[in-house]
């Protein structure tokens, strides 16, 4: 029997769950991991694909948020260090030291970027990842060799956290099936079940077969993201909104234009934002701006002036100046900031918050990845005032993820399976055409789709291509044209009926226009 139809007979054969978390991006992963370790029976429903939204859509740091300093948020600054030292210990295989250059240009910025790096150091204490330190021009151009000289007068080295964004978000769901959690994606949540006012469930349709399914549970958890509001709204059709969504845009170059394994971070853009130039694996990752937004998307679309704001603030600091046809792929992603008073989107605190509804929908709002396991936390623990229990310990700082490692090469695009490596590796054994490339340009092979679907709940080609592997923002161009043999593979895997295939190849279509610069 399929895998997805276990899980589905699974959930109609529960009578009711401890906890229903409603989304699948990091909040929600990671509140459905702490209830399930702490002993609650669990059950996480995502309407699309985990990580599909903004959790798979960051500049990939794992970060304590330099700017939040100088804003003066020192509360979340800590809480974020504290936990990108935790997310290393816990998954090495995912999140790794990076070093990053500050490039001074004006002798006034040395001392204040210098100072305010150190407090950031001391905050980090233990789990810090290095000492921050003034260097010369020679050893900035040492570090970033093509960095454009004119004016530069030194630099300011700094540490900061590394990851896969996308893969952590499904490192997080294999984990909640190894402590036997239940969870499953493509399961949109349609109503909120009330008996006299109060949430006693959620009524979900699976995306696949459009079956209905009423699902009883003592809690519900609302960890969608920007879509909090409009589950927020099926509760209650007056509820105040309570995000201020806000447009981050990223292009990704090829490393030539990075030469070196180091970061440049700009602290002060013309627009005021911060912009990082990152190494992510043989790619660079540029960006990000800040845009704020009426209306949330699941797919939300890079203005064309955002592209150009990142390729001409880039030009200052590359030395090879990047042109449109250098952008291998441009993608973007929503901030679900909470809704303040202040219209200027950059100052807007990434702090958290949890509110409960009265009908006791819980609700939490805001957040970053970097802070995803103290939110999941925070979240459980307030269910559980909620409910005037005696409460149980969160145990997920001390817990290893799923495929725990060390030692992995970040560079290899298969180091984020960790300890799964050898089993695709086994796969190849048994048959050697799984080891062939998935297309010439890209550093996958088929052996690592066979295991997104069997093994990662990877349902469609853009599972595969845009999360389970990081095809889509390696190379859009060529991931469109190694799609259609992969949406014949994972036809032949899930048994599709006639049709799913043109269907697939043509929506993938659709999608990858929007990532083609």
């Amino acid at each position: 029997m399929e895998k997805r139809i276990k899980i589905i007979e699974q959930i109609k054969n529960t009578e009711k769950y401890d906890v229903i978390v409603i989304g699948g991006g990091a909040t929600g992963l990671g509140t459905a991991l702490d209830a399930t370790l702490r002993g609650y029976k669990t059950l996480l429903v995502e309407g699309l694909d985990f990580a599909k939204g903004t959790s798979s859509r960051s500049t990939k740091l794992a970060h304590g948020g330099v700017r939040y300093l100088k804003q003066g948020d020192v509360s979340m600054v800590r809480e974020a260090l504290r936990e990108r030292g935790l997310m290393k210990e816990n998954a090495p295989h995912l999140v790794h030291d990076q070093k990053f250059i500050v490039p001074v240009y004006d002798w006034w910025d040395a001392p204040v970027y210098t100072t305010g790096l150190k407090v950031y150091d001391v905050m980090a204490g233990k789990l810090g990842l290095g000492p921050s330190e003034m260097i010369s021009k020679e050893e900035t151009l040492k570090l970033i060799p093509n960095l454009n000289e004119e004016g530069l007068m030194g630099g300011v080295r700094y540490y900061d956290g590394q990851f896969d964004d996308a893969r952590l978000a499904i490192t997080l769901m294999q984990t909640i099936n190894d402590y036997e959690g239940d969870i499953i994606n493509y399961m949109k949540v349609t109503e909120l079940l009330k008996d006299e006012g109060n949430i006693i469930g959620v009524t979900v349709q699976d995306q696949e077969s459009n079956e209905i399914i009423d699902i009883k549970a003592d809690n519900v958890i609302n960890a969608t993201g920007v879509f909090v509001d409009q589950i927020l709204k099926m509760d209650n059709v007056d509820a105040v909104p309570t995000v201020s969504p806000s447009q981050g845009v990223h292009i990704i170059l090829d490393k030539e234009f990075l030469k070196g394994s180091s970061s440049i971070m700009v602290p002060r853009t013309d627009d005021g934002r911060v912009l990082f130039a990152v190494p992510w694996y043989d790619k660079i990752v540029v960006g990000t701006t800040d845009t704020p937004m009426d209306e949330v998307s699941s797919e939300p679309i890079a203005l064309e002036e955002e592209i150009e704001f990142i390729l001409k603030t880039a030009k200052k600091y590359l030395h090879k100046e990047p042109k449109r046809e250098d952008v291998k792929a441009v993608f973007a992603g929503l901030r679900p900031l909470m809704k303040s008073t202040d219209q200027d989107t950059k100052k807007i605190s990434r702090s958290h918050k949890i509110v409960k509804s009265l009908s006791g929908l819980i609700t939490v709002v805001g957040g970053k990845w970097t802070t995803y396991r103290q939110m999941a936390e925070d979240v459980v623990d307030f269910m559980e005032k909620k409910n005037e229990d005696i409460g149980v310990k969160c145990i997920t700082r001390d817990v290893l993820l799923h495929g725990y490692k060390k030692g992995v090469d970040r560079l290899d695009v298969r180091s984020v399976y960790g300890n799964d490596l050898h089993k695709i590796e086994e796969l190849i054994a048994e048959k050697p055409e799984l080891g062939k490339p998935i297309h010439e340009k890209l550093p996958y092979r088929w052996a690592e789709v066979h295991w997104g679907v069997i093994n990662e709940q990877a349902r469609t080609v853009e599972d595969i291509l845009s999360r389970r592997t990081r095809s889509l923002l390696f190379d859009a161009k060529s991931s469109l044209e190694a799609a259609p043999e992969v949406a014949v593979y994972i036809s032949d895997l899930l048994e599709k009926e006639e049709g799913w295939v043109d269907n697939q190849i043509d929506e993938f279509k659709a999608l990858v226009d929007n990532y083609l610069c």
